[in-house]
């Protein structure tokens, strides 16, 4: 006979396995812990949370988060502006910022093509990439999409819809292991990735 939890109890646990690689058991162990053991923990996260959904948007040039119009990677007049490095979510751009080698632009889908769950072009404004180059043009642009089924059919599809326009696309080079998520590979293959770069 199963037990029967809390209505409150279950709720916290079924939001918990909504997180990515968090399964039933692993968020009934986080939920007890943080009411038995960290109350004030719990209580943080949750004002956090509702922290970032209040004061965060998406950046208007690259799609990030972002507390301003801009975010302080647009706004930078450092930045290497003709180049824009197209990735698929914010921790990707996060990882390949943190390699260090890269020092241009970027665009983030929030998301990848994934045709069998339903998620198409428009569902991620494939449209507004097209827009980002129209508005402030670069010389080249980067598909950084992961190594994945669906990133390699993202990547296609922006390559094509990218052709015959004024400028180099090229995909960053397979140093990265196949079927693998930029958020999770090490600092210097990205950056051996991004060197090795070929035309798409």
């Amino acid at each position: 006979m199963s037990e029967q939890l809390p209505e409150p109890l279950n709720d916290l646990i079924n939001a918990l396995c909504k997180l990515p690689g968090v399964g039933k058991r692993t968020a009934r162990r986080m939920a007890y812990h943080l009411l038995q053991y960290d109350r004030p923990a719990a209580l943080s996260i949750s004002q956090s949370i509702q922290d970032a959904l209040e004061h965060l948007r998406h950046c208007r040039m690259c799609n990030s988060f972002t507390q301003e119009e801009l975010c302080e990677t647009c706004s930078n007049t450092r930045r290497n502006a003709s180049q824009l490095c197209i990735v698929e979510t914010a921790a990707d751009l996060n990882m390949i910022e943190a390699s260090h080698g890269y020092d241009g632009l970027y665009y983030v889908l929030m998301g990848r093509l994934t045709p069998l769950s339903g998620v198409g072009p428009k569902d991620l404004g494939f449209e507004r990439v097209l827009q980002r180059i129209t508005e402030h043009p670069v010389e080249e642009v980067i598909i950084a999409t992961n190594f994945t089924a669906e990133g390699e059919t993202t990547a296609h599809y922006l390559g094509e819809m990218l052709r015959g326009r004024d400028v180099k696309v090229s995909r960053i080079a397979r140093g990265i292991p196949s079927g693998s998520e930029l958020e999770y590979v090490d600092a210097g293959t990205i950056a051996w990735a991004l060197n090795e770069r070929r035309s798409n």
